[in-house]
């Protein structure tokens, strides 16, 4: 399929309906959007990746990993503004996903049009304009500022701060080898933002616990990934997949450790008991079974693998939350 090569004024050329109707190749076939959603909007649907909630669940987990734990808190406690945070983080994690996701395809419109799994996305294959992409950023970005101002003050002081790095993270496959970590720093920010919200600060738990996701993030989409690695040394895009290589297995390891060694820290410093450990303790295990499943040679089983970080980062969160609840 060719790029589109007009300004971002002039109409997207359609797909031949047989393929507009599909999913890109990096989607599931037969999802939701495919077999539920009205076929104007499925590739606006496709472009903020409603067809694969996974990055949506990513981006949540570490904001519901900060509620629970500072919830920990002394003087805080479980509470219903708690689990209101936790439905607002939610919808604001879907939105913000999927501004996300659409400022990348706008930005690498050009580059995923030169490789096979991404050619068949809304930009490069011609569904979507250029105007239009914008258009609808500008939607999403709405929703996730609704969502910000049913936040304190300086919750929202600490959410606006992440706006530069998610900004830049889509330019730094260009520029640097391990773009993972930039998308450490942004998809990592919500372990910040309980306890923004909850106690008005960044205590030392928050930043172990931001420090441990990055490292989380870095080795999750080291495997995510090795799906492109080949596609990505045509084009010359820089990633942490080509640098490690075979050297795989023992960077995630160490990426992997330091993850669960630094949220161990923030346990600690939030003075969790031992249902959070068991928790910690239920990830780490996951952590484990990934690095001995893997095979960076099989790109269907490291998308396997990646989407799997989604139960592991559940596991931890009922174990913060069940601890809170009994604290």
């Amino acid at each position: 399929m060719a790029v589109p090569t007009g300004t971002a004024d002039q109409a997207a050329k359609p797909l031949p309906a047989a393929l507009a109707v599909e999913s890109p190749a990096d989607a599931a076939r037969g999802n939701w959007v495919d077999r539920r959603a009205p076929a104007g909007l499925r590739p606006y649907l496709r472009l903020a990746r409603a067809d694969r909630p996974i990055g949506s669940w990513l981006l949540l987990l570490p904001c519901w990993w900060s509620v629970a734990l500072a919830a920990l808190m002394p003087g805080i406690g479980w509470s219903v503004y708690a689990v209101l945070l936790l439905a607002l983080f939610a919808i604001g994690s879907v939105a913000m996903r999927g501004a996300g996701c659409t400022w990348n395809d706008i930005l690498d419109r050009d580059i995923d049009g030169r490789v096979e799994r991404t050619r068949s996305r809304p930009l490069p294959s011609g569904q979507v304009s250029v105007r239009r992409a914008f258009a609808f950023l500008g939607l999403q970005a709405l929703a996730g500022l609704l969502v910000l101002a049913c936040l304190p003050p300086f919750a929202m002081i600490v959410a606006i701060s992440s706006l530069g790095v998610v900004a830049i993270y889509p330019l730094m496959k260009r520029v640097i080898w391990i773009p993972q970590l930039v998308l450490g720093l942004a998809f990592s920010w919500g372990a910040l933002m309980g306890f923004a919200a909850l106690t008005q600060s960044l205590p030392a738990s928050a930043l172990l616990l931001y420090a441990g996701c990055v490292s989380w993030v870095i080795g999750y989409d080291t495997i995510y990934a090795h799906q492109d690695r080949e596609d990505d040394a045509i084009v010359g895009v820089k990633s942490s997949a080509r640098l490690f290589a075979q050297n795989t297995r023992p960077w995630l390891v160490a990426f992997y450790a330091a993850a669960v060694a630094l949220i161990g820290l923030a346990l600690a410093q939030a003075g969790a008991g031992a249902l959070a450990y068991a928790g910690l303790a239920a990830f780490a295990g996951h952590l484990a079974w990934q690095v001995w499943r893997l095979d960076i040679d099989d790109p269907a089983l490291c998308l396997a693998v990646f989407r799997s970080n989604r139960d592991a980062g559940l596991i931890l969160f009922a174990a913060l939350a069940l601890q809170a609840v009994f604290a």
